[in-house]
């Protein structure tokens, strides 16, 4: 009874103080559930929190580690024609200033490639990320992130099929027939800009909360096959909060939320999972993670997990579209896997030289 009331105190403060010093990100959560939703049309994971960069430049540093270097790769909607592969590679690390204590700047890079359908259309864009985190005091931190990089976009026309080759007289569909077709080119290329904030409220390694915002393609470059068209990347913004909970000694507790738009195109997920620490020895550490998604849009269910030893982590999840289109025996855009992989390195600082900070 005395350890129930213990552990009955013990969260009261927890939230007691959250509440205290985080209202405004219980209001940016309601302010995205009430959001309307379409589809978006930059690239996405469903486990954002483990491609951070490609949501906000301002999360480049934001780990507890050194180094760290992540792997991100999607396949959707392998069963029909327009199936999508999405992959991402990124590396980031901390410096720490010799004459500042009161923050650090984060530097790293990250590739993306996406895919898509039937003419191949694809994206590959390599940029460079910096942020500056300042540590306001034992547990607030505030982080400014900036990228640019160089995007090429393009596609391949020979696999696409047009409705003038179809042989009316002999009723069937001849390829070697002209498809009537011309493009001014294949592909082209932009130079990538991004922005980002990200607030961090931290009361121990495992009790934190990060709320922030990501804005690509700032400078909205030209997007278009024709010279006659005047097309223009619309700015992709993201929104996004994740919180997580120490419950008990061996178990955590994480909340993910994130809203994109892009210009008339809505994205909203959000989900939980449990992580279960089967071993905190040190050297021997070891974590199991569970859960659960959601999105609102083509009402998408996905289920996740993940599994940690040391520094090396696993996570993978898997769509399953509950829309009507979804129930169609070829499948969906809605399914398909997804997997991450992740590993931090983590110096031994010489003893002095650095502040110590319970946020890292």
């Amino acid at each position: 009874m005395l350890y129930v009331l213990q552990k009955y105190l013990m969260f009261k403060g927890i939230f007691t103080e959250l509440k205290k010093s985080c209202f405004h990100i219980v209001l940016m959560g309601y302010l995205l559930l009430c959001t309307h939703h379409i589809n978006s049309q930059d690239l996405h994971y469903s486990q954002f929190y483990n491609s951070p960069i490609v949501v906000s430049p301002a999360l480049t540093g934001i780990f507890n580690g050194d180094q760290r270097y992540m792997f991100s790769f999607r396949d959707q909607a392998r069963n029909i024609p327009v199936p999508y592969l999405t992959f991402t590679a990124s590396y980031d690390r901390k410096i720490y200033p010799k004459s500042n204590s009161n923050g650090f700047y984060g530097l790293g890079g990250f590739l993306n490639y996406d895919k898509q359908g039937d003419s191949r259309l694809r994206l590959i864009n390599l940029n460079v990320a910096g942020s500056y985190s300042r540590i306001l005091n034992k547990k607030n931190i505030i982080t400014l992130g900036l990228a640019v990089g160089y995007a090429n976009r393009g596609f391949d026309p020979v696999a696409l099929t047009w409705d003038s080759q179809w042989d009316s007289q002999q009723n069937v569909f001849n390829e070697s027939l002209p498809s009537g077709e011309t493009f001014d080119f294949e592909s082209f290329s932009y130079i990538e800009t991004a922005l980002g904030l990200n607030y961090r409220w931290q009361s121990s390694d495992r009790t934190k909360i990060d709320i922030g915002a990501g804005a690509y393609h700032l400078t909205q470059p030209q997007s278009r096959f024709y010279n006659s068209v005047e097309e223009d990347l619309p700015l992709r913004l993201s929104l996004y909060g994740i919180a997580s909970l120490e419950l008990t000694e061996d178990l955590d507790l994480q909340f993910d939320i994130m809203h994109q738009r892009q210009e008339v195109y809505r994205q909203l997920l959000f989900g939980s999972y449990l992580n279960f620490y089967l071993n905190q020895a040190r050297g021997k550490d070891m974590q199991f993670r569970v859960g659960a998604g959601y999105k609102t849009t083509g009402e998408v269910l996905f289920i996740k997990a993940g599994f940690q030893i040391n520094e090396l982590f696993v996570a993978a999840s898997y769509d399953i579209d509950l829309s009507e289109f979804g129930t169609v025996d070829v499948g969906s855009p809605g399914k398909g896997p997804e997997i991450h992989l992740r590993y931090i390195i983590k110096h031994v600082k010489p003893k002095g030289k650095f502040k110590s900070c319970p946020i890292f």
